[in-house]
């Protein structure tokens, strides 16, 4: 039931309200409380909302997005609703404003039916570290969805609303995507404004969707896309986007450090080469290509992302919004009790390593070389895509893992081992569902293209749709 925005269009068409859907998406969040993927729902606003569009469709003024129910990850700002990043110091905090991305969805009549649970300040791969307890997974009881925005991929995952919205750092759209059965789309940095996302790493951050299928992926994207003056980051580029078509004879790149990883599950490879081979089958050209560089992706990563984590985070500080301590007398406690209090360990953790890295004595040793190497790997993979249409590639090494089953941090930080490289080049790339694991559990595979070739994503994210068929 409205899984997808053409199934919310021929229920309007066959007499349906907006109100309805709303409705009808309200009781689904109530019956699954247990997943714990909204932090709040907005039950008032969504069905005056909804009056309005309802209005609207009478009077033949609607937009393109009319009874298209929408959730937002908890770091994505909503004018007079609370935003919290999933974390104890933004406790009580109501924005101010609304971000350009979210706005120009309201602005086609999208619904926006409440605030999913992540990680906190989306740092996460399980999303096991929100102050607000853990989202679990859909598909098996006690398994998380994958982080950052595991309530972002749920809700779309379960039916809870059409669409969602998530941020993708190091693959927090993807990831969870991939274990949650749906479409995860990162853009090209710059393809769609920050403005009004919180801030993990600035350089890396570019906000996502999850959808049921590939049409509205791209569409989300479509009406998101393009310059805001309020985010200097985002591309002047034109964003045109044509009916999504199957490609026909492209040169499809496969990189064997990723293919013959030995932390990728054998049934995951397995149906990996089984797609590679139908494409094969299909007429497109097969390149083998190497990427030596993988090791360094995930400590690069983490280098450059919590320098940026720990620049981003100093405004959060008790003293100008959010959480303050009330046990601290004088202003230093008030600083040190009130962040104490209100960041987790992993926010803790990533902004210490942060500090580290960023202070006098270990900027060159540490920062400085972050970034050369990051040069590399980008110089690498445009040589890599300057041979080949499309890059693809697992999403993830494995399905999803039981709750609390991964307790060392540098375990977690590895399950984004194939995602982040997409994050430190700024290239766009999706994850579709591939199949269900003989464990019961979804995966996808993951495609990326150069900058801005989303078009060329979609396409080839058709073509293998057709090799299902």
């Amino acid at each position: 039931m409205y899984r997808t925005i053409k199934e919310v269009k021929e229920a309007l068409l066959s007499g349906e309200s907006v109100l309805s859907i709303t409705e009808y998406f309200l009781g689904k969040i109530d019956e699954h409380k247990h997943l714990n993927a909204f932090l709040e729902v907005f039950t008032d606003s969504a069905k005056v909302q909804a009056q309005i569009v309802d209005e609207k469709i009478k009077n033949g003024t609607a937009g393109k997005l009319a009874g298209v129910v929408i959730g937002i990850k908890d770091n994505i700002c909503y004018k007079n609703h609370k935003v919290s990043a999933s974390s104890k110091i933004l406790e009580g905090f109501e924005s101010l404003y609304t971000a350009t991305a979210l706005q120009r969805l309201i602005d086609e009549d999208a619904i926006v039916i409440g605030r999913l649970n992540c990680d906190e300040f989306a740092m996460g791969s399980s999303n096991e570290n929100s102050a607000f307890g853990s989202v679990e997974n859909n598909w098996k009881k006690n398994y998380v969805p994958g982080g950052s925005s595991g309530g972002s991929a749920v809700a779309v995952s379960a039916n809870l609303c059409t669409v969602s919205l998530g941020s993708d750092t190091g693959g927090s759209v993807r990831q969870p995507a991939s274990w949650t059965g749906t479409y995860g789309l990162k853009p090209t940095y710059g393809r769609i404004s920050r403005y009004g996302l919180i801030a993990y790493a600035s350089s890396f951050d570019q906000i996502g969707t999850f959808t049921n299928n590939l049409e509205d992926a791209a569409l989300l994207l479509q009406i998101m896309g393009g310059k805001d003056e309020m985010d200097a980051t985002t591309s002047s580029k034109e964003l045109t986007l044509k009916t999504l078509t199957k490609v026909p004879n492209s040169r499809i790149g496969i990189i064997k450090e990723y293919i013959s990883n030995p932390g990728l599950d054998a049934e995951v490879k397995h149906h990996l080469d089984k797609t590679i081979e139908g494409l094969k089958n299909d007429g497109h050209e097969i390149v083998e290509l190497s990427f030596p560089y993988l090791d360094y992706l995930v400590p690069t990563y983490y280098v450059l992302t919590t320098a940026e984590a720990s620049s981003n985070l100093s405004r959060f500080d008790g003293v100008h919004y959010g959480h303050r301590s009330s046990e601290a007398k004088g202003v230093e406690q008030t600083y040190i009790k009130s962040r104490s209090e209100g960041f987790g360990p992993e926010v803790k953790r990533r902004i210490m390593t942060g500090t580290f890295v960023l202070s006098h004595g270990y900027y060159d040793a540490y920062y400085t070389k972050a970034q050369k190497v990051r040069r590399v790997l980008q110089d690498k993979t445009n040589e890599m895509l300057a041979q080949v249409d499309v890059l693809i590639m697992p999403t993830t090494p494995s399905t999803a893992f039981e709750k609390d089953a991964v307790k060392d941090p540098i375990q977690m930080y590895l399950q984004d081992i194939f995602t982040v490289h997409a994050n430190l080049t700024g290239n766009p790339a999706i994850s579709i569902p591939l199949t269900i694991h003989s464990n019961g559990l979804p995966f996808g595979l993951q495609l990326m293209t150069t900058h801005f070739a989303e078009q060329a994503l979609f396409d080839f994210a058709k073509s293998i749709e057709k090799l299902k068929e």
